[in-house]
C-alpha cells in the first residue's frame, strides 16, 4: 500500500460529509446542553456502561496485561500494514471472496452499486457498519433506486426516525422507550403504540424477518480481517449480522484498511478486551468466521462474497508515525462512555459519523481539518479516554496535536489535509507570548501577580463547560472533620 500524500489525498478523497459552521457547531451543543432530559438520559446509560465493564476487569494486574497485549497486537499489525493487506487480498481471493479497493466513500459506493446493479437487486438488507455510515451508503443505493435496511434494532430505529447513530456502539442509545413506541405507531404499517419492551423488539424482528427473505444482498462491517486464513470476523449480540451474511444470496463485506491482523490468534485477545470494554459483556451472543462463499457440499451461505477495503484518509494517519496510533482503533466505544463532555451532549451534538474522543482524532483524517478544527477541540483534556482505550490510544496526546496542526500557520508540506484551517494571526501571537512568559520564572510570577491583582476584569461567568458540568458532590461531614482535625 502506498500511502498518498495529503495534497493528494484531498484531491481524490472526493466530496466530504459537510461538517457545517462554528456557529452551528455551538448551536448543536448548547441545545443539547439545555436538554435537561437529554443529559439526564446519558448519564444514566454511560453510568451503567462504566459500571459494567468495571466489573468485567475486577483484576487490575489483568486489564493491565490484556491491555499491554491488545496495544502491541494492533501496533505490530499497523506496522506491517501494507504487506498484511496484500496477504489478507491473495488468501481471500483463493477462498473465492472479490476483493475490491477504494480510496473514497465516492469509489466504495459506485463498487457496491455495481455490484446491486449486475444482480437486479432491489434491496439490501445491512448488518451494522459504521463505515457504511461513514460512506453515506444507505443514500447512496436509494439515489439508485435500491432499498437498504437496517437490521440492527438500533440501526433500524435511527434510520425510521431519519437520524444518524449516536453512539458506535448503541445507535439509538438517545432515544426513550417512549419515543421509540410513538415512532414504531408511525412509520410501521399496522402497528399500534405499546411502550413495552419487549413487544417493540417483536415488532422489529417481525418486520426484518420478511426483508431478509426478500432482500437480494446483505451487507455487513468487518471487527477484525484475518490475513493469514483470509477470514473476516464479525461480532454481535442479536443474530442479525448471521443472517445478513447467510441468508441473500450475495454477501458484501466494507472495512477500512485498518482492521486487518496476521493471524487468528491474534484476534482472541482483542476480542476479549472490545466485548468487555463496549458493553462489560464477558463475550458477545455471536462471533461469526466467514472466509468464502458456500461450497458445492453447503446447504447455506452466500452464493457470492466481496469485501471493500476502503482508505477514506486512513493512509494519510499511517503516514505519521504519531498520527498512526489513531487506527489501533478496535471501535468499542469505551472512550465514549467514559467522556464528560460526550456525556453531557450526546453524539448527534459532533455532527459527524464517529462522534465522542474517538471521532475527534479520526474525523479530521476523513473529512480534512477545515471540516472537523473545531472537533478537537470539544475536550476537557482529563484523560479519561486514555485511561480507558483498550489498546491505548494516546487520544489526549493526539488531541493536542491536532488542534496545534488546525491552529498552526499553513504549511507548504502539512501532514493533513486542511492544516491552518483555525490559524489566526493574534491568536498565534499571544500563545507565543504566553510561552515565552512560561518559560521565564521571573516573567511568570509578575504575571500571576498582575492577574491576580486585576481578577475583577474577568467575567463573572463562565459559559460552555464551566456552565454544564456537574458540580462535586460536597465531602460528608465526618470526612470534613478528620480533615479539620489533621490540618
Amino acid at each position: 500500500m502506498n500511502a498518498p500524500t495529503p495534497h493528494t489525498a484531498h484531491a481524490t478523497r472526493g466530496k466530504p460529509i459537510a461538517f457545517v459552521s462554528a456557529e452551528a457547531l455551538r448551536e448543536r451543543v448548547h441545545e443539547a446542553i439545555n436538554d435537561d432530559h437529554l443529559r439526564s438520559s446519558f448519564r444514566g446509560a454511560m453510568d451503567f456502561l462504566m459500571a459494567k465493564r468495571a466489573a468485567q476487569f475486577p483484576d487490575e494486574s489483568e486489564l493491565v496485561s490484556l491491555r499491554s497485549l491488545s496495544e502491541a497486537i494492533r501496533q505490530y499489525s499497523l506496522s506491517k500494514l501494507p504487506d498484511l493487506l496484500e496477504q489478507l487480498e491473495a488468501n481471500l481471493t483463493r477462498n473465492g471472496v472479490h476483493v475490491h479497493w477504494a480510496e473514497t466513500p465516492d469509489e466504495a459506493n459506485a463498487i457496491m452499486l455495481g455490484i446491486a446493479q449486475r444482480h437486479q437487486a432491489k434491496l439490501i438488507v445491512k448488518g451494522k457498519s459504521m463505515v457504511s455510515e461513514e460512506i453515506e451508503f444507505n443514500h447512496a443505493m436509494e439515489a439508485a433506486g435500491i432499498g437498504a435496511l437496517e437490521s440492527d434494532m438500533g440501526e433500524y430505529i435511527v434510520q425510521l426516525a431519519g437520524e444518524k447513530p449516536s453512539h458506535i456502539i448503541m445507535p439509538a442509545i438517545h432515544k426513550t422507550k417512549e419515543q421509540i413506541a410513538r415512532l414504531f405507531a408511525e412509520k410501521v404499517p399496522g402497528v399500534d403504540y405499546t411502550d413495552n419492551v419487549d413487544a417493540l423488539i417483536q415488532i422489529g424482528r417481525q418486520v426484518l424477518r420478511e426483508k431478509f427473505e426478500e432482500a437480494e444482498i446483505g451487507l455487513s462491517g468487518v471487527n477484525f480481517a484475518v490475513a493469514e486464513t483470509g477470514t473476516l470476523c464479525l461480532v454481535e449480540n442479536e443474530g442479525n449480522g448471521r443472517m445478513c451474511t447467510t441468508v441473500p444470496k450475495v454477501h458484501i463485506a466494507i472495512t477500512g484498511i485498518e482492521k486487518v491482523v496476521e493471524k487468528l490468534e491474534h484476534v482472541a485477545p482483542l476480542y476479549s478486551i472490545l466485548t468487555r470494554s463496549a458493553t462489560g459483556q464477558a463475550v458477545s451472543t455471536y462471533f461469526n468466521l466467514i472466509s468464502g462463499p458456500r461450497k458445492a457440499d453447503e446447504k447455506d451461505g452466500p452464493q457470492e462474497v466481496h469485501l471493500v477495503l476502503l482508505d477514506n484518509g486512513r493512509s494519510q494517519a499511517y503516514a505519521d508515525e504519531q498520527l498512526r496510533k489513531t487506527l489501533q482503533c478496535i471501535r468499542c466505544g469505551a472512550c465514549m462512555n467514559h467522556c464528560p463532555v460526550y456525556t453531557r451532549i450526546g453524539g448527534h451534538a459532533y455532527g459527524t459519523t464517529y462522534p465522542g474522543p474517538i471521532g475527534k482524532i479520526v474525523s479530521p483524517h476523513m473529512m480534512g481539518l477545515e471540516q472537523t478544527h473545531l472537533l478537537p477541540t470539544l475536550s476537557t483534556l482529563c484523560g479519561a479516554c486514555g485511561e480507558v482505550c483498550p489498546v491505548k490510544i494516546p487520544i489526549p496526546e493526539l488531541l493536542v496535536r491536532l488542534r496545534g496542526e488546525a491552529q498552526s500557520a499553513p504549511h507548504p508540506h502539512p501532514a493533513m489535509v486542511g492544516q491552518g484551517a483555525g490559524y489566526r494571526p493574534l491568536v498565534s501571537f499571544v500563545w507565543r507570548l504566553w510561552a515565552r512568559i512560561y518559560a521565564q520564572p521571573g516573567a511568570y510570577r509578575t504575571f500571576t501577580w498582575l492577574a491576580s491583582r486585576f481578577r475583577a476584569l474577568t467575567p463573572s461567568r463562565q459559559s460552555g463547560w464551566t456552565v454544564a458540568r456537574t458540580p462535586l458532590k460536597p465531602a460528608p461531614k465526618r470526612l470534613r472533620d478528620m480533615v479539620r482535625e489533621r490540618v
